[in-house]
C-alpha cells in the first residue's frame, strides 16, 4: 500500500477531522523546515509528508480512495466519483489526484497564519511567509514546548572512571487520536563515558508526557557524583588522604591503595614527610574525556599522627637526635 498516512499523522484509521487537526497541528509545529535549521532536508521531507497525509485523509474522497486503493489510487485518479463532479464515466476522477495537490506552506499558513485558527480549508490565499518572518520574532505563533524536565543521576567514582552502562525505566502520558492519554513505560539506556564529569548532560528529545497542541518535554539527566571513601575528585585528578605516623613521616613508609578500577597500587614514601607535604602520582588519576587514553594525577595528601605522651628517656633520645 506504500505510505502509511495514518502512521504519519500518527492517528487511528477511524480518527476524526478534529484528531486530524490536533495531530497535524503538532507534527507540523515539530518538523517545519525552519525550525530544524540543523536537519532541513530531513525536516523538509518530513513536512512534506506530514502535509500529503492531511491533505489526503482531511479531504472525504481522497480519504475513501486512499482507504480503499492506496497512493496508487490516487495517483491513478481511481476511485468513486464525487457528488460535486458527478461524469457518469465509470467512476474515474478526470484529472486524478496528487500528494501535493495543495501546497504545504498554504496548510501551513491555515493553521498557524491567522493566529491559530480552526484549520478551516478556505484560507488558501494567506500569505504563510509572513508568518514565519513572525515566528522569527518570537511571537505567540511560535510552537510551545514544555519545558525541560532535568534529574539528577548519581554515579559512583568508579562508574565515571570505568564507564558503565544505566537503564533507566520512565513513565510518561501518549496521546492517542481519541485524544486520552495513556501512561506507558519506556527503558532508556545511558552510556557513561569514562572520565564523565559532575554536571554532564544527557538529553532524550520530547521523551516528556505529551500534551495536546504542545510539543512534549526533552528529558534530561545530569550526572552527579557519589562520595567515595577514598577518593574525591578535583578535575581530572583525584584526592587520596592518608594519615601515617610520626615515625613513618620522618623515616619513610609505603602506602597501600586500592584503584578504582580495582587494581592494588604501592607507593612507596621516602621523603620525609611536612607540614603541607602532597605526593603526587602521574596518571594515576580520572581518564580525561575529551583525551582518549590520559589520566589527570594522584594527589596524595598526608596527616601525621603525633604521639600523645612521651616518656622522659624518649624526650631525651629525640632531643639528642633531633636537637641538631
Amino acid at each position: 500500500m506504500g505510505v502509511d498516512y495514518y502512521n504519519v499523522l500518527k492517528v487511528s484509521r477511524t480518527a476524526t477531522d478534529e484528531d486530524l487537526k490536533r495531530s497535524y497541528r503538532r507534527l507540523a509545529m515539530r518538523w517545519h523546515p525552519d525550525k530544524n535549521p540543523g536537519s532541513k532536508k530531513e525536516a523538509e521531507a518530513r513536512f512534506k509528508q506530514i502535509s500529503e497525509a492531511y491533505d489526503v485523509l482531511s479531504d472525504p474522497h481522497k480519504r475513501q480512495i486512499y482507504d480503499q486503493l492506496g497512493p496508487d489510487g490516487l495517483e491513478a485518479g481511481i476511485g468513486p466519483t464525487p457528488p460535486s463532479d458527478t461524469t457518469g464515466g465509470g467512476g474515474a476522477f478526470p484529472n486524478g489526484f496528487h500528494f501535493n495537490s495543495r501546497d504545504a506552506e498554504d496548510i501551513y499558513a491555515e493553521f498557524f497564519g491567522n493566529g491559530g485558527g480552526d484549520g478551516g480549508r478556505g484560507n488558501r490565499s494567506f500569505p504563510g511567509e509572513s508568518f514565519f518572518r513572525g515566528a522569527s520574532n518570537g511571537n505567540a505563533a511560535d510552537p510551545l514546548k514544555a519545558p525541560t524536565v532535568e534529574n539528577k543521576l548519581p554515579c559512583s567514582l568508579e562508574e565515571l572512571y570505568s564507564g558503565s552502562k544505566r537503564k533507566m525505566r520512565i513513565s510518561r502520558n501518549i496521546y492517542h487520536a481519541s485524544s486520552k492519554a495513556t501512561t506507558v513505560e519506556e527503558i532508556l539506556t545511558i552510556n557513561i563515558k569514562p572520565g564523565w564529569k559532575k554536571g554532564t548532560k544527557i538529553t532524550f528529545p520530547e521523551k516528556g508526557n505529551e500534551q495536546p497542541n504542545v510539543i512534549p518535554a526533552d528529558l534530561v539527566f545530569i550526572i552527579d557524583e557519589k562520595p567515595h571513601a577514598v577518593y574525591k575528585r578535583d578535575g581530572n585528578d583525584l584526592v587520596a588522604n592518608q594519615r601515617i605516623l610520626l615515625v613513618d613521616a620522618l623515616t619513610g613508609t609505603t602506602i597501600n591503595l586500592t584503584t578504582l578500577d580495582g587494581r592494588n597500587l604501592t607507593v612507596p614514601i621516602t621523603d620525609i614527610v611536612g607540614p603541607g607535604y602532597e605526593m603526587v602520582v602521574p596518571g594515576e588519576g580520572m581518564p580525561i574525556a575529551k583525551e582518549p587514553g590520559k589520566k589527570g594525577n594522584l594527589r596524595i595528601k598526608f596527616d601525621v599522627k603525633f604521639p600523645s605522651r612521651l616518656t622522659a628517656e624518649q624526650k631525651s633520645v629525640l632531643r639528642r637526635l633531633l636537637g641538631g
